[in-house]
């Protein structure tokens, strides 16, 4: 199983006004495959608080994925590429830059997204967008590339592996 957390950033969230639904497509997304959410967390949209629990889950925790969600917008109050970028040992852009060009064939505000993606430690880190439906489109070409990044992060064989292209 690929252990992974899901952290929402949402001040509106983190305060209770509104619900997660990000979350739920995030679950039902993962429900289909070789996955489990180990860790769930609301916080706002301080970068502090966004890095806290990146650095908690990355380094103690060690889970194998961490998936965003929310904040990468271009709005004053949205963090979360930059606090993301700070905890990133290797970025990796195509993953970011392939979730934005698929996205965009059926939101073209999806152009305006500013997530990253990159790896700490042993640890996949992606940001997604908050709004479900954005979440879901973004999962949908996420999905099959974990695997492969897993094992190639962790070394750990995951099963049901997407096919790689890559000559090592």
């Amino acid at each position: 199983m690929i252990r992974v957390g899901v952290l929402t950033i949402s001040d509106r969230e983190a305060r209770g006004e509104v619900e997660d639904q990000a979350y739920a497509a995030v679950r039902e997304a993962l429900a289909l495959g070789p996955y489990e959410i180990t860790h769930y967390e609301i916080v706002p949209d301080e970068p502090a608080q966004i890095k806290r629990v990146l650095r908690l889950w990355t380094d103690r925790e060690g889970l194998d994925v961490i998936l965003t969600s929310g904040s990468i917008r271009l709005s004053s109050r949205d963090h979360a590429p930059e606090a993301t970028r700070e905890m990133l040992e290797k970025e990796a852009p195509g993953i970011a830059e392939l979730i934005r060009r698929e996205t965009y064939k059926k939101n073209p505000l999806a152009a305006l997204s500013r997530g990253v993606a990159g790896v700490r430690g042993k640890t996949l880190i992606v940001n997604l967008p908050g709004g479900p439906q954005a979440c879901r489109d973004s999962l949908e070409v996420l999905l099959p590339l974990i695997p492969e990044a897993v094992e190639r992060i962790t070394g750990r064989p995951v099963g049901q592996m997407a096919q790689s292209f890559w000559f090592d």
